[in-house]
């Protein structure tokens, strides 16, 4: 990744946080399986696996996102997804939920599109859009 020299991923403290509450839910799973509750078990259990799955993603698809004059670098589950200037379409999306504006970014490709929020970024999405608008333009001049 040394030839994208502009990044973003989730905020650190937030990936703490998210170790740190997996970690406290497991000491609840401990507690309740001593305690003998099966109901609190499973469903402190079914917390502790989603929280510690966000984690887990938090910590190793770092970067999510990565620019630089060659183009962009997007890190999935599914594997990393690397896209020239000129083949990768860049937009933001705005959906109203529950009274809340959220705000995405969207980086489509042929059939491919990656869909990244304020957490997968670490800041909002519109700062990044202008900042990937800047190097696009600049590769493409």
């Amino acid at each position: 990744m040394d030839n994208y020299p502009t990044s973003w991923a989730p905020q650190q403290n937030v990936v703490v946080v998210a170790w740190a509450i997996t970690l406290l839910l497991l000491a609840g799973v401990a507690w309740l399986v001593i305690g003998g509750d099966v109901g609190g078990t499973v469903l402190t259990g079914v917390a502790m696996l989603s929280v510690g799955a966000l984690a887990l993603h938090g910590t190793l698809l770092r970067p999510r996102l990565a620019a630089g004059p060659d183009g962009i670098l997007a890190r999935t589950v599914g594997g990393a997804h690397r896209y020239s200037w000129s083949e990768a379409r860049l937009r933001l999306r705005t959906t109203r939920r529950f009274g809340r504006d959220s705000v995405t970014l969207e980086v489509e490709s042929g059939e491919h599109l990656l869909v990244f929020g304020r957490i997968d970024l670490g800041e909002d999405p519109r700062d990044v859009l202008d900042v990937l608008t800047a190097l696009k333009g600049q590769a493409l001049s």
